[in-house]
């Protein structure tokens, strides 16, 4: 299959599930493997695909981000949310800086991405039947306290496979916060946590990647912006009526497809051992 396609596929496969609580890295690795796909060094393809759909975001809450950057001057209001994300997005600067080198050359399989499939699966089930009260119904009146504790829920995601939105949706449920507003701090604190991973794999591969990488990651970042776009706020619809299970059974249908490949090939089907 010609790479372009395989970029369009994957940024396809990236869109729709970057803000859904089902893995979108733990989707890119196994399909990146089903695919056969060589994109640029060190995992770099799939972090800068990811600004493709943090691009969508922006646009489908411009108002909301353009109030709060310029309110930033006079508004408390608009202080207190854009700290609350900044304290949120902490754990996961610290940890993926920390760890980085070790994430990506020890976690990245699909033996881990189908258990922690699996296991994210069964605590999202978990949370939706515990959570008994709503203490925050708007993703803008999160104290600092409880914005940290999501953040270093979302620190747990660095495991692919894990789900950064679905890391920060469960820790926001278990919190108090209402399902949408969950859902949506888990979108506003994307933002910075995106574009910071996208700086730091940029700059650590920057000597390995060529101008010939350039129209790859083009391709898959379009795609990945156009899926995104369409699939943001039908989830919130689908989470607002009947909650997170669905995504929650799909991720231990996901998981249990991929060990049972690999159980019965005894290695992952490109021919990588398991």
């Amino acid at each position: 299959m010609d790479i372009y396609i395989q970029a369009a596929v994957l940024g396809v496969i990236e869109g729709l599930t970057e803000f859904l609580p089902v893995s979108s890295t733990g989707h890119l690795i196994v399909f990146g493997d089903l695919l056969g796909f060589k994109g640029p060094p060190g995992k770099t393809f799939e972090v800068m695909i990811q600004l493709g759909a943090i691009l969508a975001l922006i646009i489908l809450y411009f108002r909301k981000l353009f109030g709060t950057l310029f309110g930033l001057p006079t508004d408390p209001a608009a202080r207190r949310f854009a700290l609350s994300i900044l304290v949120a997005f902490l754990p996961a600067l610290v940890l993926g800086a920390t760890l980085h080198g070790f994430i990506k050359s020890v976690l990245f399989s699909p033996v881990v991405v189908a258990v922690a499939l699996i296991v994210g699966g069964i605590v999202i089930l978990i949370a939706e039947e515990t959570q008994k009260r709503v203490l925050y119904k708007e993703a803008d009146n999160v104290p600092l306290k409880t914005s940290f504790l999501v953040g270093c829920g979302q620190a747990l995601a660095l495991v692919p496979g894990v789900s950064r939105s679905g890391a920060t949706i469960i820790a926001g449920l278990l919190l108090g916060l209402e399902r949408r507003a969950a859902a949506e701090f888990s979108f506003f604190l994307s933002i910075p946590t995106m574009a910071g991973a996208f700086v730091y794999d940029a700059f650590k591969n920057r000597h390995e990647l060529s101008t010939g990488d350039a129209g790859v990651i083009a391709v898959g970042f379009i795609a990945a912006f156009i899926a995104a776009i369409l699939v943001v706020k039908p989830f919130l619809a689908i989470v607002t009526r009947i909650g997170f299970a669905p995504f929650a059974y799909y991720r231990i249908a996901f998981g249990t497809f991929i060990l049972a490949v690999i159980y019965a090939f005894n290695a992952w089907p490109t021919g990588g051992t398991a």
